[in-house]
């Protein structure tokens, strides 16, 4: 259900800001902030939102009502700021399983939701947070560091806004605000397909990496070697190799069809699964517009092949539009008078076809000349109509032009389109002989040529363990990234990225894990270093936890400099600084963004952290592993006590030694570990990975 403009503002107590939702974030529409995060998503509010006058479970809400323009559709979008210190769950999952367990706990969180079209008219209701049905929802800390939780284009529910038009908006407002980075799930799937194997090897990056995601780490030890590598060996795979094994199969006969098919159309030869992949997806994106018609070709006898040098030329012909040719057009006759020319010229075809029973028979350039000139006496027009007209579509008619073997002169003929979109008989009929009798039609559902290439050739090529071991890494890289780097501006400002310094408790506690990052400080360019203490200590105060009542005593790289010196010229204003104090509350449970548990993963596959999928803990040594890489499927049951192979052997030596061999390949090892039933990928540059 849409809500019209007024329906909107008669529930406001005063006329609300309405904002263009395909220009709303841009820069300057309606602001331009310059500095850290936290001080930018307060302008964003101030600027755009407006304060309801209910609260979520305690939290504030913000809305903000967007206009598309092409629909004039209004809907909101929703702004909630939730204090971690009031919220029934602080800890976020999305950092602890992105590797972002270990950052400070941040003050705030920043949810940005559109929810699904029937509810613009609601209220929120509590519980908003863990429903999957939003068109948007992603999440921000309040030092900057987000996570894009759920996109719901028009597969996923939404009525009038599709995913990239969501991905834009969501975009505009990262980067207008100065985040630092947000990572995203990829789970999304198109008709049963994962897009992002599908994505990866047609464009080599996932759906979201049109948007600048990156891959940031992968599931079961896959890390970005392996992700890359992957990536590489299913978009090389050579379509006539691939034929080559297929043969045997039942599936054999469609797929060369499939691949013989698109070849034809392409302009552009068509090698590799990735060149094939990316143009089908590209046919689709044009289907609805214009289907696409592909004619099958047959070994010609010598008396057609006069003919299809002329019409056929071993690739498909490109049909146009003739309205879009007279687009082109530097003509003294306008658009009209030419296109009217044209139907002229279509009718006298048609009169001509008609007289021959349906049959074809083209007509020579003088006969077809002649009989428009019996309703046009413009012969100027005429000839430069003419001239003009090869493989054109006038209203539901194809005109083709081609040479007449027997009578060597230029010849028209004209045939209908099937349903507007392919053509009904297979070419011109000039000769006695007939044509290949199938015209097969591409673009209609070329998504379900996809899902019948994705089914059988990515997930089970036919004896091919490098195969499915890549696919198999693709599908377990699902975290992806975006960083907005640091920026200096040119302006009459400092900024500094304030770290602090760690304790000697943390960095005997914590000397493997990466430090948290440092904070983002602007001060006027005439700032002396106490004012510098002082804006750092305001900023960590305000963005962490554990830092409300943090007192700033030094900066480690300005020790030389007193308080009263100035910055300017004495220090590079974009330089990270270290800064120590007092006050940091390390006991407290709002320490870090994963908990203050110190669990242990190391599993078999390489893992060392929690990666977000399903894992057990070993009953002796207490160490986390994946349920997989022991044998045991998602859906099953975890036994009620489970040992790792490692406190196994520690009891009893192991029965059979691990053993090497290669697949067949210089890209993949395999090694088997027997006696666990676990199997390892070694990649050239020995980086693993279990699969």
């Amino acid at each position: 259900m849409s809500i019209s403009t007024l329906e909107s503002c008669k529930k406001r107590k005063r006329r609300p800001k309405l904002f263009g939702f395909h220009t709303f974030m841009e820069s300057g529409c309606p602001i331009s902030p310059t500095g850290a995060f936290r001080d930018n998503v307060r302008q964003f509010l101030s600027a755009c939102g407006e304060l309801e006058d209910y609260k979520v479970e305690g939290m504030s809400i913000w809305c903000t009502l967007l206009v598309h323009e092409s629909s004039s559709i209004v809907f909101p979008l929703y702004t909630i700021e939730e204090h971690v210190r009031h919220s029934p769950q602080p800890y976020c999952d999305q950092c602890r399983c992105s590797g972002w367990g270990n950052h400070y706990m941040s003050k705030r969180k920043y949810h940005w939701i559109i929810p699904i079209d029937c509810d613009w008219n609601k209220p929120l209701e509590d519980g908003v947070f863990d429903l999957q049905t939003h068109i948007l929802h992603g999440l921000i800390h309040c030092n900057g560091f987000g996570h894009l939780l759920s996109i719901n284009g028009i597969e996923g529910g939404s009525g009038y806004l599709c995913g990239r038009e969501i991905m834009d908006l969501w975009d505009r407002i990262c980067t207008n605000l100065r985040t630092c980075k947000v990572t995203v799930e990829d789970v999304s799937k198109k008709k049963s397909m994962d897009l992002r194997l599908l994505h990866g090897v047609a464009y080599g990056h996932s759906w979201f990496g049109r948007w600048g995601y990156k891959f940031f780490h992968g599931s079961f030890g896959v890390r970005e070697q392996n992700y890359n590598r992957a990536i590489e060996i299913l978009s090389s795979l050579e379509l006539d190799n691939i034929i080559q094994d297929f043969c045997g199969t039942d599936l054999c006969r469609e797929m060369k069809q499939i691949f013989h098919n698109y070849r034809d159309i392409s302009e552009t030869l068509l090698l590799t699964l990735k060149d094939l992949l990316r143009f089908m997806l590209t046919v689709k994106s044009c289907a609805s517009a214009q289907k696409k018609t592909i004619m099958t070709t047959t070994k010609p006898s010598k008396r057609m092949t006069l003919r299809n040098k002329s019409v056929v030329k071993d690739k498909s012909v490109n049909y146009k539009r003739f309205s879009a040719v007279v687009a082109k057009m530097d003509s003294r006759w306008s658009a009209r008078r030419l296109e009217s020319a044209a139907e002229v010229i279509v009718n006298a075809l048609q009169e001509q076809k008609a007289e021959n029973l349906g049959h074809g028979g083209g007509m020579s350039r003088q006969k077809l000349r002649d009989a428009a000139r019996m309703h046009i006496g413009d012969t100027g027009l005429l000839d430069y109509v003419l001239k003009s007209m090869n493989n054109v579509i006038v209203g539901s008619h194809i005109v083709h032009r081609a040479v007449n073997p027997a009578t060597r002169l230029l010849e028209y003929t004209i045939h209908d389109l099937c349903d507007g979109a392919g053509i009904s008989e297979p070419g011109p009929e000039i000769s006695d002989e007939p044509l290949p009798p199938l015209a097969l039609e591409t673009g209609s559902d070329v998504y379900s040529e996809v899902v019948y290439l994705y089914m059988n050739v990515l997930l089970n090529y036919p004896e091919s363990e490098l195969v499915a071991l890549a696919t198999q890494a693709v599908l377990d890289s699902k975290h992806f990234v975006k960083e907005w780097p640091f920026r200096d501006e040119d302006d009459q400002f400092l900024r500094f990225k304030c770290q602090v310094m760690p304790s000697f408790v943390d960095s005997e506690t914590d000397l493997t894990a990466k430090l948290p990052p440092g904070e983002l400080v602007m001060i006027p360019l005439h700032s002396t270093v106490l004012e510098l203490k002082e804006a750092a200590e305001s900023a960590l105060r305000d963005t962490y936890c554990i830092m409300e009542n943090l007192g700033v005593t030094d900066v480690v790289n300005m020790q030389k400099l007193d308080d009263g010196e100035l910055l300017f010229g004495a220090v590079e204003s974009g330089s990270q600084v270290w800064i120590q104090g007092y006050g940091i509350d390390s006991d407290s449970k709002l320490r870090y963004e994963g908990g203050n548990d110190k669990w242990i993963v190391k599993c078999e596959c390489g893992a060392q952290d929690d990666d977000g999928e399903r894992m057990v803990a070993c009953d002796i040594c207490e160490v986390w592993q994946h349920t997989r890489c022991h044998g045991i499927e998602d859906s099953g049951t975890v036994p009620p006590l489970f040992v790792c192979p490692r406190c196994c052997s520690s009891f009893a030596p192991s029965r059979t030694e691990s053993s090497f061999r290669f697949l067949g390949s210089d890209d993949l090892l395999l090694v088997p570990e027997t006696e666990y039933g676990a199997e390892r990928v070694v990649f050239n540059d020995d980086i693993g990975m279990s699969l």
